[in-house]
């Protein structure tokens, strides 16, 4: 399953965002934050990744569903599947 980066840009500007959490959890746990805000702060890092793998997913399915050139569609469920559930 190919996906055009044009496609994606919107991903690429969530994951610059999860980028500048993530060294923002760095520097908290560095300066001594508080348990709670850092796992808060991670946590909201880890839905932004999430929601970042499933936009790619659903990009390329919708890639996969148009016909090719024959005018068949081929979908590799299994691949689909395997990489639809390895964000769950």
């Amino acid at each position: 399953m190919e996906v055009r980066p044009t496609e994606l840009t919107d991903v690429v500007a969530r994951l610059r965002r999860v980028e500048g959490q993530i060294a923002g959890v760095i520097r908290m746990i560095e300066d001594g934050r508080e348990c709670r805000d850092v796992v808060t702060q991670l946590s909201a890092a880890s839905k932004a990744l999430d929601r970042a793998g499933f936009k790619i997913i659903s990009t390329g399915l919708r890639h996969c569903l148009t016909e090719n050139a024959d005018g068949e569609r081929e979908v590799d469920l299994a691949q689909l599947e395997k990489l639809f559930l390895s964000l769950a």
